[in-house]
């Protein structure tokens, strides 16, 4: 009962944590969205070159808001692919108090750091210039009123109804209503399309926040019954070993993965490329609120397999240099 009541609680303050990130998301979605289409899609594919850039720095800040912020970009196709996996591979999770708690040395946490945020930037530029190469980048069209249909928010019929009122003052005059009309617009219809814009944004997030939650806990509940010590009793009998299950540990979506994983590396229960490799891989909550609003689970999977393998390619490169920390 204790560990349901702790990974309970554990769950409620981890998803308060995200709220924020989660609604400050969705509001500017919906503003892409009811804004200017043609102007919105321009500055986001002018703005996607440069994307990867700008996530691995993100991401390398301790909170895993971030890649729940890319996650739900990409799933509105606002942010490229390789912006997505530079935030998840500069994401350092809860890596950052478990090694100010142990007092390790700045300058390790710094050489960590800035490892992640180079493999995020080289391996997101990288993989947008494949795709690219290859016409494989998406239409260059901003997807956000599918996350809507999916979720069942509604939020299309507000809209509608705002471009009714629009309508119905143009036919009338400035005193046929409540509300002033100006160079042909209502404004009462802005205050629908305001309120349609943030009860969108809150009923995405109330729903991915929920799903969260409930993840969150079972995954706790599950890592509290498992424990490190077996993972650790593997991990020593072989580096290359050690790096395919570190890997295996960071693709959970929890920041449980990347508190053990620190853990067993400050204690030398785990070696400097196989703790590489499971931070770099570890996105924080980023591949669930993947899973939860993007449409394609088979992409979803390839994102994931994608993660893991760049991760775990990372993790093995820094052990066969001998490289440490």
């Amino acid at each position: 009962m204790d560990i349901i009541i702790d990974a309970l609680s554990d769950g409620v303050i981890d998803t308060l944590k995200l709220v924020p990130f989660l609604l400050a998301t969705y509001v500017v979605m919906e503003l892409l969205e009811h804004g200017a289409s043609a102007a919105s899609e321009r500055f986001v594919r002018d703005a996607g070159h440069a994307g990867p850039v700008v996530g691995a720095v993100l991401g390398a800040l301790p909170q895993c808001g971030f890649s729940a912020m890319a996650a739900t970009l990409y799933a509105g196709r606002v942010v490229t692919l390789g912006t997505l996996l530079a935030v998840f591979l500069s994401t350092s999770d809860e890596m950052l108090p478990v090694f100010i708690a142990s007092q390790a040395p700045l300058s390790t946490m710094a050489a960590i750091l800035g490892s992640k945020v180079a493999l995020g930037l080289v391996a997101g530029l990288a993989i947008d210039a494949v795709l690219r190469a290859l016409h494989r980048a998406g239409d260059g069209h901003i997807h956000i009123h599918e996350l809507c249909e999916r979720a069942h928010c509604h939020c299309e019929e507000e809209d509608e109804k705002g471009h009714g009122a629009d309508e119905d003052a143009s036919e009338g005059d400035a005193t046929s209503c409540g509300t002033c009309v100006h160079d042909g617009h209502e404004h009462g219809s802005s205050h629908v399309r305001a309120w349609s814009v943030v009860r969108s944004a809150l009923v995405h997030t109330l729903q991915v926040s929920f799903f969260i939650l409930l993840v969150s806990v079972a995954l706790d509940i599950v890592i509290s019954l498992v424990g490190t010590d077996a993972f650790a009793a593997v991990a020593a009998q072989h580096p290359v070993r050690a790096t395919l299950l570190a890997g295996l540990v960071g693709l959970i979506p929890n920041c449980g993965a990347s508190v053990a994983i620190s853990e067993l590396y400050l204690t030398g229960s785990l070696g400097a490329g196989a703790m590489f490799a499971g931070l770099s891989v570890s996105g924080g909550v980023g591949l669930l609120v993947l899973f939860r609003t993007n449409s394609s689970a088979r992409e979803n999977l390839l994102i994931m397999v994608l993660l893991y393998a760049i991760g775990v390619t990372a993790g093995l490169l820094v052990g066969a240099l001998g490289i440490t920390f």
